[in-house]
């Protein structure tokens, strides 16, 4: 069975856009419905057989779902059932690599681009509104994969000084985050404390959050360590200066005669320091006490109200990024599987429904790169929307597509599977008619299961 995609010439490449189709299925196929292009016999076979696609990909998009929860097994820090039989090391190691490899498959299904290690470098290096100093040790992972869709800007509202203003922040409509933290033994000789963990070593986590700024995506990373930065510690240090200052002019008399009973002590009276300490100061020393403990207290003072700023100052960050990531969460773990399955059966149905309805509405054949054309040129028109259709997926998968036309219910082992997608001699892309087209996908859709009987 072939796939190749024919005769597919140059075509255009847009660096300001996606393959990301920002619309429902069900308001596409109602915008082909109105396009006018159909005959009105043909209207419900249409959306009969969008309907049909829909189930045909739904099923087989299951069934890779379901291996992926079962390879996920081994990795999940949710768990709350038992495995019958512990898989090995070796089955452990095939179990990931299988899990890594379908994963990155349904993202790119569902139009994800992989985030270059350039871009995940430079969020590491730039703030936008989380302004905290970072640090992340990736040799705690052996798998790090971060996928993205949508690359917008957005405009936010942040706090500068005593007021609100408004933000021009890069940001990712959707990201995902799949990471394997390395095993007990490399974690124990790091001396890292297991409770000081908000993780489980040799186990797998996987993220999908919404709306996250570009150059905060260290944020995600749940190993990260954050601290203040130098703008912070100054806002920190000024006052306490100032502070301080106050202080030590407050208790310039204390400190005084702490040093001029000293001074006593050890050289007795002398003419280089006036300090006007007689032996009767020294033998009362109930002032030098109760100056020593006024210098402890001012000092002390200073000191804890600063420690409570710090610490104050300290949990307001982390509260800041605790509310940013919270809200901004869509799914955790296994339950990121289900929501990128259903993002795939939704890309593919709707590129797959898109070439279709085109094809078989134009009135003159067209290839593979004046079709992507058309489409980029009418989803711009009809919605205003401009992507970079990526035709060579819903030609394959048309192409791939291929089921039985059969003639007054009789199957004979003569009839051919018939493709939903042909090329002629030219390179030009034909497809059945409606009522083919239904058949074939309900030929499908009959012999998902077959039994021996």
């Amino acid at each position: 069975m072939s796939h190749a995609i024919h005769n597919i010439g140059i075509m255009a490449i847009y660096k300001d856009r996606e393959a990301f189709i920002p619309y429902r299925r069900s308001d596409l196929i109602e915008l082909c419905v109105e396009d006018g292009q159909l005959a009105p016999a043909d209207v419900e076979k249409f959306r009969d057989f969008c309907k049909i696609l829909s189930s045909y990909y739904h099923f087989q998009l299951h069934q890779t779902l379901e291996m992926l929860k079962d390879n996920f097994v081994p990795f999940n820090p949710d768990a709350d059932t038992k495995l019958k039989i512990e898989p090995t090391s070796a089955q452990q190691a095939e179990m990931e690599a299988k899990l890594v490899a379908a994963f990155k498959v349904v993202l790119e299904r569902a139009n994800y681009v992989p985030l270059s290690d350039e871009m995940l470098q430079r969020a590491f290096k730039e703030n936008s509104l989380i302004e905290l100093k970072t640090e992340v040790d990736f040799q705690d992972f052996e798998q790090i994969v971060c996928y993205y869709r949508g690359d917008n800007q957005k405009t936010t509202s942040v706090k500068r000084l005593l007021k609100n203003v408004e933000k021009t922040v890069d940001t990712f409509d959707r990201v995902t985050l799949l990471l394997k933290y390395k095993d007990a033994a490399y974690f124990a000789s790091k001396k890292s404390k297991q409770k000081n963990m908000n993780f489980t070593p040799g186990k797998m986590y996987i993220y999908l959050y919404k709306n996250i700024p570009k150059f905060d995506l260290e944020f995600l990373f749940p190993n990260i360590k954050i601290s203040m930065t130098w703008k912070d510690r100054l806002l920190l240090v000024i006052p306490a200066i100032g502070a301080g200052a106050s202080v030590v002019v407050k208790i310039v008399p204390q400190v005084l005669l702490i040093i001029g009973v000293i001074w006593f002590v050890f050289f007795g009276k002398t003419s280089l320091l006036n300090f006007n300490i007689s032996e009767e100061n020294v033998k009362n020393i109930m002032p030098v006490l109760v100056a020593a403990l006024s210098l402890v207290v001012a000092l002390g003072g200073v000191g804890f109200r600063q420690y409570n700023n710090y610490n104050y100052k300290k949990v307001k960050f982390q509260k800041n990024v605790t509310d940013t990531l919270f809200f901004r969460n869509l799914a955790n773990n296994a339950s990121v599987f289900g929501a990128l399955i259903d993002a795939a059966e939704e890309e593919e149905c709707k590129e797959i429904l898109l070439a279709y309805y085109h094809l078989m509405t134009s009135k003159t054949p067209l290839t593979p790169e004046q079709l992507d054309n058309r489409i980029e040129t009418w989803m711009e028109n009809k919605f205003g929307t401009k992507i970079d259709f990526d035709i060579k997926g819903p030609l394959r998968n048309l192409e791939g597509i291929r089921g039985k036309i059969i003639k007054d219910g009789v199957e004979s082992g003569s009839t051919p599977e018939i493709p939903l997608l042909t090329y002629d001699n030219q390179g030009f892309c034909n497809v059945p008619s409606l009522d083919d087209a239904k058949t074939i996908i309900d030929y499908l859709w009959d012999n998902a299961f077959l039994y021996a009987k």
